[in-house]
């Protein structure tokens, strides 16, 4: 099974840019989807985006689409190859102030299901994302 760990979560101010990843490893000989969610204070965990490899495509929340971009560097094919995943986060607002998280799931087309957070197992650790005005 695949292991997920995020990293890269920081404090910035409005209007500014972060990349966070997802290192991913443990499968092997296989494609799979990762999935990025967020946790804002006080509110339910929602899905933003998914990138699913093998040409799965990618597949934005229309919340995020345009600011947010998923990307993926590595070979999901090389037995114990470590794969990162990245979600670029443009023009940040307090309102992207969360909690981040990854998870992933079976391979399939990228498409609106991959906003639901039923569809996805296992998941990181997260990583903070605060945003200053």
């Amino acid at each position: 099974q695949v292991q997920l760990m995020e990293s890269g979560g920081d404090s910035v101010q409005a209007g500014g840019s972060l990349e966070i990843s997802c290192a991913a490893s443990g499968n092997s000989f296989r494609v799979y989807c990762v999935g990025w969610f967020r946790r804002r204070p006080g509110k339910e965990r929602e899905g933003l985006a998914c990138l699913c490899t093998g040409g799965g495509g990618t597949f934005y929340a229309d919340a995020v689409k345009g600011r947010f971009i998923a990307s993926h560097a590595g070979d999901t094919s090389e037995p114990g190859a470590l794969n990162t995943f990245k979600l670029q986060l443009n023009n940040l607002t307090s309102e992207d102030t969360a909690q981040y998280y990854c998870a992933a799931t079976d391979p399939r087309y990228a498409g609106s299901w991959c906003l639901r957070p039923g569809e996805f197992d296992p998941w990181g650790q997260g990583t903070q994302v605060t945003v200053s005005a």
